[in-house]
């Protein structure tokens, strides 16, 4: 295949700096982030952006090499400065957040070769050996400045490292043509018009925060980010900046749900709400749907490899499994083991089609980036299918598949049916070691009661089929939860660990557990002979 025309269009493209300037060279006083009293217009933007540009190159940081910045949840303001007065200055930006753990960040700033950091309040606790290390008072402290020659549309401009819910985060690195796709200077129209304000509470270093860094940066209305998220204060946020637009993860949306929240506070100026980072469960979109009515509720599906190339979905009750069409001119399909396109309906691996032609890679890893990058497509680690109309349903991650027996279980499925029940506001389903059918399906709840095994299997009953049944349940007060919002499920496992032998010799009795003790979760688990008929057959 020539690669005349990707490269032709990486070199038209754009970079971060040009976007940043010809905004503000329009719009000035525009406020484009709102955190708590504090509000960033665009010329302060600009302005600092290239005080932090010229100090970098004056302090010896060369093109290409990458500086790390670690900000917390209330430092949204200094972080977007932080950010693009790197990208000015030419060089890659690596974002981490102080909710790492300060081991895993080191690793980041480690793995990615990081030699200058750039941080805010309470990174002392980072021990990071670089050779150049700006706290808040040194980027405050930085003078004015002319603007510094910037990148080339193909250079690098970010290493984002993913979740690592299934192992080690890897750095994705990608280029400004990729992180630019489809912008424009002077846009007819910019996105996100209904708005006057769009509102989240997504934690920097994440894919979902970049995307709306870069709204904040391209979109018509300003973005009001809130360090923390709660349900009230979140909602009275939505009520008294009349915010046009809200983006959330779902257990996000779920508790907003659960609370009343939405209820409580004037929301009708919402038009549209978008969840990102996981499977909305229908049951959850449905909710949303009828709380607030004048809105579009909107599940989008991507990675921190694939961006920009996404899936959006509007709810529709016809299809409330679906995860969409592809958008932001990518392209989707779902492949077999060959890599060949499956045909509609039947299950595979899905594969997204970057943008542009500006694709991302893995930093330093050629073996992993061969893997998941095949000629411009994104291998998703994801199992799904597409419809006759081509809409995509995701099945499950493929590493979360549950192989009992000769049965697939998808855990997505079987946390959609138990979102149903009106006491359970949310839930996680993993597989567990079984001697006979090799895994099964185990289920740990966030409960407004305590459920016993016997109640959940009897709702289920008529949403799942037999081996899709959960074999045991364990209740918690959270779901432990990345950074990105996604459930780290592997610590699930450890909640039934403790507790597998006594449980199985209190449920020869067909009674079950039903209790915790200490800070042990209350698990329920049927008998090793009895709970296989039932479950299956």
């Amino acid at each position: 295949m020539s690669t005349t025309r990707p490269a032709a269009a990486i070199r038209a493209a754009l970079t971060v700096p040009q976007l940043l300037a010809a905004r503000a060279a329009a719009e000035p006083d525009h406020a484009a982030v709102t955190q708590a009293a504090d509000t960033l217009s665009l010329r302060a933007w600009q302005a600092r952006t290239q005080a932090v540009a010229a100090g970098l190159r004056a302090a010896g940081v060369r093109p290409g090499e990458r500086v790390g910045l670690l900000y917390g949840a209330r430092d949204w303001i200094s972080y977007a400065c932080s950010y693009t007065g790197v990208l000015a200055a030419g060089a890659v930006a690596v974002p981490v957040s102080t909710r790492t753990a300060p081991a895993e960040a080191a690793y980041m700033l480690e793995h990615s070769g990081a030699t200058a950091l750039l941080h805010g309040p309470g990174a002392e606790r980072f021990d990071t050996p670089v050779r150049l290390r700006w706290g808040p008072q040194d980027v405050a402290a930085l003078p004015e400045a002319g603007r510094v020659e910037g990148p080339r549309p193909g250079d690098p401009a970010q290493i984002l490292y993913t979740s690592g819910t299934t192992g080690r985060p890897k750095g994705v690195l990608a280029s400004h043509a990729n992180l630019t796709y489809g912008m424009r200077l002077d846009p007819p129209l910019r996105t996100l018009a209904h708005s006057r304000v769009f509102l989240h509470a997504f934690p920097i270093g994440t894919n979902a925060a970049q995307t709306m860094l870069f709204n904040a940066l391209t979109a018509h209305p300003g973005m009001l980010v809130t360090a923390r998220f709660a349900p009230d204060p979140f909602a009275r946020l939505i009520e008294q900046h009349r915010v046009g637009s809200v983006f959330v993860v779902p257990a996000m949306a779920i508790e907003l749900l659960a609370s009343g929240a939405l209820e409580r506070h004037d929301t009708s100026g919402v038009v549209l709400f978008g969840s990102t980072a996981a499977a909305l469960p229908p049951s959850v979109a449905t909710g949303l749907a009828a709380a607030l009515p004048g809105a579009t509720i909107v599940n989008y599906y991507t990675s921190t490899e694939a961006a920009p190339t996404q899936t959006s979905m509007i709810f529709s009750p016809q299809r409330p499994a679906a995860i969409g069409l592809a958008a932001a001119g990518g392209a989707l399909r779902v492949c077999d083991a060959d890599g060949r396109a499956c045909p509609a309906g039947v299950t595979g691996e899905v594969w997204m089609r970057s943008a542009g032609g500006a694709s991302r890679s893995y930093l330093d890893d050629p073996g992993a980036t061969a893997q998941v990058f095949r000629g411009g497509w994104t291998r998703m680690g994801d199992i799904g299918h597409l419809d006759a109309d081509g809409y995509l349903f995701l099945v499950d991650r493929e590493s979360d598949v549950i192989k009992s027996g000769a049965d697939k279980v998808s855990t997505i499925a079987v946390e959609a049916a138990l979102h149903e029940h009106p006491d359970i506001v949310e839930a996680a389903v993993l597989g567990l070691p079984d001697p006979v059918l090799g895994r099964t399906p185990a289920a740990v709840l966030v409960a407004t009661r305590e459920l016993r095994l016997a109640e959940v299997r009897r709702f289920l009953a008529t949403r799942l089929a037999a081996h899709e049944q959960p074999s045991r349940i364990a209740h918690v007060g959270e779901l432990p939860r990345n950074a990105g919002g996604k459930v780290v499920k592997h610590r699930l496992r450890e909640l039934f660990e403790p507790v597998a032998a006594p449980a199985r010799t209190s449920a020869s009795t067909g009674t079950g557990t039903g209790t915790g003790t200490g800070t042990n979760p209350g698990t329920d688990a049927g008998n090793g002979t009895g709970e296989e008929a039932a479950t299956h057959g």
